[in-house]
């Protein structure tokens, strides 16, 4: 199977599964038909009873999904009874966050800061190439091929993906495997998630800032958009999205003092 055509993951699949089983359960034998728009909100009402506004769209959209693939290959006269206003209403997406976006001089200083090497590499491959804090933990030296880091079974659900990232970043990283005698199939760094993150926040707190290791990753892809550096290659190369809408989401907000600054570098 080709590495760059996503594969069904393994969640949404089991997620399917899931609603799709209970959904047979709340109404056996009944036809498609037949299920009114009231039926399908007391079913949700039930099944995501207590859950977060995200789970209760994920299971509606899934549900949706479900009777516009019937509408579309098997009955186009099928009216969707998850598709009324009053549903759209209740199972609308949360608003999405506006995530506070680091400048590059403060994350510089994070970083310059940082004494401990290991600490040090781990911050600058999510700051400078964009990973996930998960996809550094399960790094090992045969993932390194220069300046390209090889993700085997990444979250897109591929069967790789590549990172790209600096020259000088790139030869720091193999001295450290090389000085610590780290072998080929044996993780890079050898910690936990939870003692990730705190190395994460205990390096924000030497500038006096929050730091979560999202806030790295996302400041790579707005650093590298507001340099210059094409939407696409954003998305595509440095954070890995499928569509262009999630890249959009993490570049954040543009102050008005940015807008004038760009507008002023373009036209002044």
């Amino acid at each position: 199977m080709s590495t760059t055509e996503p594969i069904p993951k393994k969640n949404t699949l089991r997620n399917y599964q899931y609603i799709l089983s209970k959904f047979s359960s709340s109404f056996p034998d009944r036809d498609l038909e037949s299920i009114s728009s009231d039926e399908i909100l007391s079913f949700l009402s039930q099944l995501t009873g207590g859950t977060k506004q995200a789970t209760k769209r994920s299971q509606y959209a899934l549900l949706a999904a479900f009777f516009t693939l019937i509408k579309n290959t098997l009955d186009s006269k099928l009216a969707n009874p998850c598709d009324t206003v009053m549903l759209r209403k209740l199972f609308r997406p949360a608003k999405a966050p506006q995530w506070t976006i680091l400048d590059k001089e403060v994350i510089d200083e994070i970083i310059f800061r940082t004494v401990k090497n290991r600490d040090r590499l781990m911050l600058e491959l999510m700051a400078r190439g964009g990973l996930r804090v998960g996809e550094g933990l399960k790094l090992t030296p045969r993932d390194i091929e220069d300046q390209k880091v090889i993700l085997r079974s990444p979250k897109s659900g591929r069967e790789a993906e590549v990172v790209f990232i600096p020259h000088k970043l790139a030869l720091r990283l193999k001295e450290y495997i090389r000085d610590r005698g780290i072998k080929p199939d044996q993780k890079i760094f050898p910690i936990g998630y939870a003692a990730a993150r705190i190395i994460v926040r205990k390096a924000g707190k030497l500038v006096g800032v929050q730091l979560r290791p999202h806030d790295l990753r996302r400041h790579a892809a707005t650093y590298a958009s507001r340099s210059g550096t094409p939407i696409e290659i954003v998305s595509k190369v440095i954070l890995r999205h499928a569509n262009l809408s999630t890249t959009q989401r993490y570049l954040g907000k543009v102050s008005d003092v940015e807008a004038v600054r760009w507008i002023e570098n373009l036209y002044g």
